[in-house]
Parts: structure tokens; C-alpha cells; sequence
């Protein structure tokens, strides 16, 4: 199959990773995918597992919101894995018939999908969910990251919380 599904060079977040994983499920039915949670915001965390062998290695991206690049990646991983099990080729010079049978991979693609949401412009600004993560991001002003990557720590109690440098 030639026609690539995850495209590295688009803008990524949840509704983007849902419909590439529909296709690739479509393509390449063997794929396992689960939903394991949901997060804040009610997004499915999706978790695909790549083979059936004893060994198990787990992978996971987008943990921090700006880190989203590194969803595509392990997509397109997935994909090229996916292909490779197809044509009984190799990734990487690895045998994946082999792989398959001897590793269960475990792909966790977007742990944060509201703080990819959030820094991909998925949210529009006026909703409650973009204005709950500014407020969450403002407790944190004097933090020096991006903005938007504090919407994973909604729910955390900041009444006893000191900032140690």
C-alpha cells in the first residue's frame, strides 16, 4: 500500500489522531485498539497494541501539551509497522513477522489530548475548557514554559503547593 494515513506534516490533536486510527484499523485489522480512559475534558486515550509475543515494551506521547509532535511519530510508527507485517517486510532491518510474534508493543499515542487540544487551537477560546486551563495556567505564572501545557494538572489541590527551585 503506498497511500500514506498519518501525514507528519499536518497540524495534529485528538479529532486528527481518532480519524487516523479509524483508517488504520479500516486498513489493517489485526491492529488492537482500545479506549483505557477518557480525559478531563471526556477524550478518548486510546492505546494500540502492535503484536502478541511475550515480551512487552510500552510507548506513549504527547505527556505535556506542547510535546505533540511526538504523537505523529509514534502514529506513523504504527502505520510503518503496519505496512511492514503486510508485505512480511522489515522496519529499521527488523524482521516484523518476527517482532510480532516474539514483543507486544503497547502505543499510548496521546496521553494529554485536552492539552494538545489546547495548544493546537482545537479549543476555542471562549469555551469553559480553554478558560478552566487559563485559569489553571495563570496559578503558575511565574513558571517558564509555553502556555497551555499546565492543562494536565486540572483536579490538583494548590492550597499546599510550593514552587522549589
Amino acid at each position: 500500500m503506498d497511500e500514506n494515513i498519518v501525514i507528519p506534516n499536518m497540524s495534529y490533536n485528538s479529532s486528527v489522531l481518532r480519524q487516523n486510527l479509524v483508517s488504520l484499523v479500516r486498513t489493517y485489522p489485526f491492529l488492537n485498539i482500545q479506549i483505557v480512559g477518557n480525559s478531563v475534558l471526556g477524550t478518548p486515550i486510546y492505546v494500540v497494541k502492535l503484536g502478541n509475543g511475550p515480551r512487552k515494551v510500552f510507548y506513549s506521547a504527547s505527556i505535556h501539551a506542547n510535546e505533540f509532535i511526538t504523537s505523529i511519530i509514534l502514529m506513523k510508527f504504527i502505520e510503518d509497522y503496519a505496512k511492514a507485517y503486510v508485505s512480511n517486510g522489515t522496519l529499521y532491518n527488523r524482521s516484523i513477522r518476527n517482532l510480532f510474534n516474539s514483543c507486544s508493543i503497547y502505543i499510548m499515542p496521546m496521553v494529554n489530548p485536552d492539552g494538545v487540544d489546547l495548544v493546537t487551537g482545537n479549543l476555542s477560546s471562549n469555551s469553559s475548557a480553554y478558560i478552566q486551563a487559563q485559569n489553571i495556567a495563570n496559578q503558575f505564572a511565574t513558571i517558564p514554559f509555553p502556555d497551555g501545557w499546565k492543562a494536565n494538572i486540572n483536579g490538583v489541590d494548590f492550597s499546599n503547593f510550593h514552587l522549589i527551585l
